[in-house]
């Protein structure tokens, strides 16, 4: 199991990310978290199998139909035990 912090840049707030990179992450069977930030990016958490948590983040540079991402910063994280689906948490 691994984890990691995904930050993603680009036209990427208004055009569903946070919702697509929710039912993706379901369907990949991976935990973690994801939300907007006031900077205009937006920020997630992934962790799990490691094939599946580089799916994600692959996923995470296309994005959904309409999005523009323009840069993906990924960095390893602990794995949080408590972690045990994928959800949308606050703008920070």
């Amino acid at each position: 199991m691994i984890a990691r912090r995904i930050v993603i840049r680009g036209q990427v707030q208004g055009v569903g990310f946070r919702f697509a990179l929710v039912d993706a992450a379901r369907e990949s069977g991976v935990a973690g978290w994801v939300r907007n930030r006031f900077d205009g990016t937006v920020e997630a958490l992934v962790q799990g199998e490691s094939r599946a948590t580089e799916r994600m983040i692959e996923w995470c540079r296309r994005g959904p139909p309409g999005a523009r991402v323009i840069d993906v910063d990924v960095t390893d994280v602990p794995v949080d035990p408590l972690l045990t689906d994928f959800a949308q948490r606050p703008t920070l």
